[in-house]
């Protein structure tokens, strides 16, 4: 039964994302030119599991494939692509094709898709939009970037707040034009500032009579188009929203942003914190080699700067080292651990900034709490390490040195993991973008002082 239930799920696992299998017998169809073939395969797949296919294969495959297949692109598809490779899948498809695509998509969407085209790329697609869907598309491009301005979306249902049940839902039935999806009715004044919104779920279980106002949901809240896109995302991760209206400077409703947009942000905010933190920048798999070297090299560079700033401090102890080379085996091995437990702290704590749980008001708690986690840790591996250098070299003082040496580089680790990213937020650098690199040196140069400078004391 077990067997059974597992192969189950295995079976489960498999309709999700795109199958192996699947992508070889695609491949297979475009190298035959096997048009009816390619239709045949990509007919069933989601328009995600064709952009990841899109972004998968090799810039001459992506090309071929296209060529055979790019009158079947539409809207969803192009929104789900990866910028990295968007503009390049735009120039292979005809322009009759990509403006039918555009045509299908919100105005956020299309906002999403043109924003890092360049400039023709940009008048190609805003030419093939109806006059009304160009201009709120070119409003919204004047907003700041990451803003709310940019994220929202134009098409949004309202009522007048006097309104009963009856009346919208009558008027919902009748509009000729409808957003695809919406999870609210947006309550607005003679003035357009909207001051409530109700749920389909309730506008449909409520009697005709029942005013709108009364239905309104307590969780409502505006959002200005200058918000950052980072703190929309924020709020509605924070206050559960579901959706919720963009107003202007004079507080009239701008458009609206839902779920859906907000929890992107949220993810690439994480995804871009994560490839920071490892000094990555914000690549992605289809980019070129050039492309990812540059991105890389820098922080490869700082690496290197702070890798000679810890041999410096290791080349104060050359005599220490030359008399006793028992230090030389054991000095990786504080370093290591220092920087282990300095990157656990420093991964704790920017995904506390980020997230806004690490603030003035608990900081110092969470400080003292680090440090302890630290000075525990120390004392452990100390005694663990104290007891394998005695038994390794013969001789109770290394153990005792390389003990102590772990203590105070675990105490620091865990205090410079901490502080280090909340001083850096605090001046306002992004702490995923600079910390590792401080904490290493921290941790390296301290490991190595401590050690030897120990042992220079204590072992000559």
């Amino acid at each position: 039964m077990a067997e059974n239930q597992a192969e189950e799920h295995e079976r489960d696992d498999e309709d999700y994302g795109l199958d192996s299998r699947v992508v070889d017998q695609i491949l297979d169809a475009v190298e035959a030119e096997d048009t009816a073939r390619l239709n045949e395969l990509l007919e069933p797949l989601h328009a995600a599991d064709i952009a990841d296919l899109l972004e998968q294969v090799s810039a001459s495959e992506r090309r071929d494939l296209l060529r055979l297949w790019s009158g079947e692109i539409d809207g969803e598809i192009l929104s789900e692509i990866d910028e990295a490779i968007r503009e390049e899948v735009i120039e292979y498809l005809p322009r009759e094709v990509l403006a039918e695509a555009v045509r299908e998509l919100d105005s956020d969407d299309v906002v999403d898709l043109i924003e890092d085209l360049e400039e023709p790329q940009q008048e190609i697609i805003l030419s093939s939009l109806e006059e009304s869907d160009r201009a709120a598309v070119e409003q919204s491009l004047t907003y700041p970037e990451y803003s709310a301005g940019r994220l929202m979306q134009r098409e949004v249902v309202t009522a007048p707040e006097h309104w009963s049940v009856g009346e919208a839902i009558d008027y919902l039935r009748s509009a000729e034009e409808l957003p695809d999806q919406f999870y609210h009715v947006i309550l607005i004044d003679p003035r357009v500032h909207p001051v409530g919104y109700v749920t389909l779920g309730k506008l449909l279980s409520s009697r005709r009579d029942v005013m709108l106002r009364d239905l309104a949901e307590d969780s409502f809240r505006t959002i200005s188009v200058y918000e950052e896109e980072g703190d929309v995302a924020y709020a509605f991760n924070q206050y559960h929203l579901i959706s919720a209206p963009v107003v202007d400077d004079d507080g009239r409703l701008a458009g609206v942003i839902t779920i859906d947009d907000a929890m992107t942000v949220l993810d690439e905010e994480h995804e871009e914190d994560i490839l920071r933190l490892a000094g990555v920048g914000e690549g992605s798999l289809s980019d070129r080699v050039i492309e990812t070297t540059k991105q890389r090299l820098p922080w490869l560079g700082v690496n290197l700067a702070t890798a000679i700033i810890a041999s410096i401090v290791i080349a104060q102890f050359e005599d220490v080292i030359a008399k006793i080379v028992a230090l030389a085996v054991l000095m990786p091995i504080v370093a290591s651990m220092g920087g282990n437990a300095g990157t656990q702290s420093l991964t704790v704590a920017v995904r506390s900034i980020a997230t806004r749980d690490l603030t003035g008001s608990n900081v110092w708690r969470v400080v003292r709490r680090e440090a302890l986690v630290g000075l525990v840790n120390g004392l452990i591996f100390a005694v663990v390490m104290g007891i394998i250098g005695w038994i390794w070299f013969g001789l109770p003082g290394i153990g005792g040195v390389i003990a102590a040496a772990m203590v105070v580089n675990l105490l620091i680790a865990g205090l410079a993991g901490i502080l280090i990213p909340v001083a850096l937020d605090k001046i306002g650098v992004d702490p995923a973008l600079a910390s590792g690199a401080f904490v290493t040196t921290v941790t390296d140069v301290v490991g190595f002082f401590a050690f030897l400078g120990l042992a220079a004391v204590f072992l000559l």
